[in-house]
């Protein structure tokens, strides 16, 4: 985790490496049944191939993502009360100011990304601005300079490589199957493969998302204590959550990709399931809200 004024969590930083740790272990015995069913130098091939496209997700990942929501850095000129709003909360964090973004789009959210914290970018859309009070705004922004500093983004894309790469291998592996399907031998070696890395790929993404669940009540709790107003964060994330209902099913879709960064999901309503969701449920987060509200009034009082 950066040093920062944010508080620590001993949590997420065990749950962090834990998932690290079961996500290299997994690789690793990927790699391994690999070159036991198939070529030996073919694992480690699909592995450095896999890798690099992680590597690669890593270093432009802020580049990668204002380009998918459409949006684009505003100068503190063009945008003096969020950047004032930004440079407050840095100085209060004790941390790097990063680069400020605005997507033009309806839907009501906002996400940082970057590869460290002077890469990183934090991006609201003008649907976010519409809708949040200035208190509501500096707790979303608080929670996503939490998720700058906990360096969210490079620990996930380290994470997704072992499942970057089982997925690598299943399409190889169906590719292959059709490729060879009268072959016997090899077709039983390409099954064996698909399965492998089916499972594998399975596996990391619960994981994934175990992770990228808690990370998000990890951000919850640190924006909270930083601006000591954790119930204008818990109104703008009920805020967010009601606004899809008025968003276009197209544009939610057309937005689905970037859930995992948003600090709400644009979907309508809750129903999806927890297992894959990359969010904690509404009712978990404003209740673990509630609490720090409640322990801010007692220290006060």
């Amino acid at each position: 985790m950066a040093h920062s004024r944010f508080i620590k969590d001993s949590g997420l930083t065990a749950r962090m490496t834990l998932v690290m740790f079961l996500l290299g272990a997994l690789l690793v015995g990927l790699v391994v049944a690999v070159m036991y069913i198939l070529p030996v130098g073919f694992a480690p091939l699909v592995a450095v191939i896999g890798i690099g496209v992680a590597f690669y997700q890593w270093w432009s990942s802020d580049k990668v993502a204002m380009k998918a929501m459409r949006a684009r850095e505003v100068t503190p000129a063009e945008a003096p009360e969020l950047h004032a709003m930004i440079d407050r909360l840095c100085a209060m964090a004790d941390m790097p100011k990063p680069r400020v973004g605005i997507a033009d789009m309806a839907i009501p959210n906002a996400f940082a990304t970057g590869r460290s914290p002077d890469r990183a970018v934090v991006c609201v859309t003008t649907g976010i601005l519409g809708q949040l009070t200035a208190e509501e705004l500096e707790g979303v922004l608080a929670h996503e300079l939490a998720h700058v500093a906990h360096r969210d983004v490079l620990v996930m894309t380290v994470a997704a490589s072992a499942g970057i790469i089982a997925g690598l291998l299943t399409r190889g592996a169906q590719f292959g199957s059709m490729a060879r399907g009268r072959n016997n031998n090899a077709a039983a070696m390409i099954l064996v493969t698909l399965v492998v890395s089916m499972v594998v790929y399975a596996i990391s993404f619960v994981l994934m998302r175990i992770l990228s669940r808690y990370r998000e009540l990890s951000a919850d709790r640190a924006g909270a204590y930083l601006t000591m107003n954790p119930a204008a964060l818990g109104s703008a994330l009920q805020k967010i959550s009601g606004g899809m209902a008025a968003i276009p099913e197209g544009d939610l879709r057309a937005a689905k990709g970037m859930n995992a960064f948003f600090i709400a999901p644009a979907i309508k309503g809750v129903s999806f399931s927890t297992l894959t969701a990359t969010h904690p449920p509404l009712e978990q987060r404003l209740e673990q809200l509630a609490r720090i509200q409640t322990e801010l009034g007692r220290a006060t009082g």
